[in-house]
């Protein structure tokens, strides 16, 4: 089932929701890093995206990536439990490789814990390959693997 939902920039006022939801779905079992003045620093970022997907107030999920000239990096990406396998999060990453592949970068790379089998399932299957593990990556707690995923270049 696809839930219908809007996605778009973020704003100051989405700041407290994010950081929430990045607590409770991505940094559990982790010192909390990406509370609501990190969150506020990326959306003045001007080498960042950060952007939700809401529906009647409610959010469903969100991404924050920063650009660099030829590749971004997908910071993060967290859809609400109750709404997972949705299509929602392929949503939000398709709105960040849409816009990725506009602003000429040519390669998106992230990481997720080694041990979440499902967020890995989930990059494979949107073209991410892993490229190397990481010993103690999140605060010395938890190993990472690495992901890339190569984009074409921009059409005319």
């Amino acid at each position: 089932m696809i839930t219908e939902c809007r996605i778009r920039l973020a704003g100051v006022a989405d700041a407290r929701d994010i950081a929430r939801l990045s607590r409770e779905a991505i940094e559990y079992g982790l010192a909390w890093s990406w509370t609501p003045r990190r969150v506020m620093a990326s959306l003045g970022d001007a080498a960042s995206n950060v952007i939700v997907a809401r529906q009647a107030g409610e959010l469903l999920g969100f991404a924050i990536m920063s650009y660099g000239d030829e590749e971004a990096h997908l910071l993060l990406l967290a859809v609400n439990a109750v709404r997972r396998r949705s299509g929602i999060g392929s949503a939000l990453l398709r709105w960040l490789e849409t816009t990725a592949v506009v602003a000429g970068i040519r390669s998106l790379h992230l990481e997720t814990r080694r041990r979440s089998s499902v967020a890995r399932a989930f990059y494979r299957r949107h073209g991410f390959a892993e490229t190397v593990q990481l010993a103690g990556y999140y605060q010395g707690v938890e190993d990472a693997v690495r992901m890339v995923k190569h984009l074409p270049g921009p059409r005319c």
